[in-house]
């Protein structure tokens, strides 16, 4: 277990829909205070357990903790800290030392801590906690849920358009809802491509009509385990891949990077040109989570007095996902794949498009 404080400066923008609404401001550091911006609202001490990973994971946990730093800046008034789990073993001590250390808020980074969640949300029902792609599971409890099957589905069509090879591939960190509804859109969003376009991309690593099936590399930490499933999607013909993995996921970029620009990577949560720039130049785009907006407007809307209730859900509407700007591969794609994925958000916005994942939150 890692408990850390600094002070931190990030700010992003925020992000839409069911979110909660707030006038505060924001920032964000460890496991600590921050300071910055001009105070407004009360004060909030705002505690975050993070999942395994660690704070720079290049994924989820680093995306929800410039949430928290993003609202201290903008209010200074809320005090932010976070605590690292080494394993899923810590969850639920972590919980309960957040409550023992009298935090305001609690927001648990993570699916997989749905359990201790909800356990230690029951034995405290006057501490408030939120939790990241988890529906609420008591009174006291904020889910933060977002549909990125429908960010992923735009990933789909994105990597169906620009494969030279005919295929493409996915895996995922372990196979769990969280991670699958990414690997649903993706599979998704290519069959659409075939069906509009009359190709026959191939999707190596997942099938949606499998869902017990598909490639994992049960870590969201191990980049070597990364790296040599995607080398075996390359040598079975993949030329775009898509990991969903956290940290693992980095394997994939340094794939690519050994590939000679042969093999491209659509990145996961973040942008990856932002989150992991080395691999900038292998990252066709990002399917992204809009983690840090959800996180700082729940913590900008507690610190004025009221704690979200319900839940929030992330939509390509919201912004609650999406896909990144191409960057470097902006010259590459061509306009009409633009203009073609344009529509196709559009039509998923518009109902026209019906995705179909298991795991899309309700």
């Amino acid at each position: 277990m890692k408990v850390v404080t600094l002070v931190a400066v990030v700010g992003l923008a925020a992000g839409c829909g069911a979110k909660p609404t707030a006038s505060s401001t924001a920032s964000g550091g460890s496991s600590g205070s921050a300071s910055g911006g001009s105070a407004s609202g009360k004060a909030l001490n705002a505690c975050m357990v993070l999942d395994t990973g660690g704070v720079d994971d290049r994924s989820f946990n680093q995306s929800s903790w410039a949430g928290l730093q993003a609202a201290n800046k903008q209010n200074p008034n809320i005090k932010i800290s976070y605590v690292s789990s080494n394993s899923q073993n810590d969850y639920t001590p972590n919980l309960q030392a957040e409550v023992n250390k009298g935090c305001d808020t609690i927001i648990a980074v993570g699916g997989l801590m749905s359990d201790a969640v909800k356990s230690v949300a029951a034995q405290h029902p006057k501490s408030h906690f939120a939790e990241i792609d988890a529906p609420p599971s008591g009174a006291n409890v904020y889910g933060l849920q977002y549909n990125t099957a429908q960010g992923a589905f735009l990933g789909g069509y994105l990597a169906a358009a620009t494969t030279k090879s005919g295929k493409v591939a996915t895996f995922g960190g372990l196979n769990i809802p969280p991670v699958t509804i990414y690997m649903d859109g993706f599979w998704e969003g290519v069959q659409y491509y075939n069906k509009t376009k009359g190709k026959n991309v191939a999707v190596l690593g997942w099938d949606e009509k499998n869902q017990k099936g598909g490639t994992f590399a049960q870590s969201f930490t191990d980049q070597n385990k990364g790296r040599s499933i995607s080398q075996a999607f390359v040598q079975q013909g993949a030329d775009v891949i898509f990991p969903v993995a956290g940290g693992t996921g980095l394997g994939a970029g340094a794939a690519a990077q050994a590939s000679n620009g042969k093999v491209s990577v659509l990145w996961v949560d973040t942008d990856g040109c932002v989150s992991a720039a080395q691999y900038c130049p292998y990252f066709v785009s990002s399917v992204t989570k809009n983690l840090t907006d959800s996180v700082t407007q729940y913590a900008l809307q507690a610190a004025s007095g009221t704690f979200p209730s319900g839940s929030y859900i992330g939509t390509l509407k919201n912004n609650g996902t999406g896909l990144s700007p191409f960057h470097q591969f902006d010259s590459k794609i061509p306009a009409n794949v633009k203009s073609e994925l344009d529509q196709v958000k559009a039509d998923i916005t518009s109902g026209k498009i019906q995705i179909t994942s298991p795991s899309q939150p309700k």
